[in-house]
């Protein structure tokens, strides 16, 4: 591996394990505890605008810094890995909409103070496949990606620990917030990957 991978690999992890921290009961409690109730307003916009500024220089490593290729998909895989993104992508946005774009992208919160809903467990749509669509999807476009580099497997590899990281903490709240019910939804539906709770039960 060149040292580049491992700067990229090292640089992304730290970057997931920051805005997993940032993203936790602990540090939304923290931030109540300085600024104030009024916190939960801006508290998911702002975390939401750190988490893309912030990203936007890990992203830029793999083309600045030196990198030898490993594939390319030729055609007609191209035309199949092109169309599986594309796929992904609509599928995160048909998410986004099961949850709330607004409330999704801390809109809501921020436009509409007043208007305080009760929090629901969703299940249908795609979350009755998984349990997190949208982390699939992002996991699904990323390996899709019709070349490849040895900068690139950095930055997926890194971007996959951190989104299952991300997602194994995000249970943590869920389940605390729903208990039981998101315990019953966790035994029937997997977590990630389709199916795979029917292979574990053979």
């Amino acid at each position: 591996m060149t040292s580049s991978f491992w700067v990229i690999l090292i640089t992304i992890l730290a970057y997931g394990l920051v805005h997993s921290l940032l993203a936790s009961l602990q540090a939304k409690a923290l931030a109540r505890r300085w600024f104030g109730m009024n916190t939960q307003r801006w508290f998911r916009l702002g975390y939401n605008l750190v988490a893309v500024i912030t990203l936007l220089p890990v992203l830029l490593l793999p083309v600045l810094l030196p990198d030898r290729m490993l594939y390319r998909i030729p055609l007609p895989w191209l035309l199949l890995s092109l169309a599986g993104q594309v796929a992904a992508l609509m599928t995160v946005l048909i998410g986004l909409r099961h949850t709330g774009t607004g409330e999704f992208l801390g809109l809501r919160q921020l436009l509409a103070p007043g208007e305080t809903t009760p929090p629901r467990l969703v299940t249908g749509g795609l979350y009755r496949i998984v349990r997190h669509p949208i982390y699939t999807c992002g996991l699904a476009f990323i390996w899709l990606m019709p070349l490849m580099s040895f900068n690139l497997l950095a930055l997926n590899i890194g971007l996959t620990v951190y989104i299952w990281i991300g997602a194994a903490l995000e249970e943590r709240k869920l389940h605390s917030e729903f208990g039981e019910a998101y315990a019953a939804y966790k035994r029937r539906t997997p977590m990630v990957i389709p199916g795979l709770q029917l292979l574990r039960r053979r």
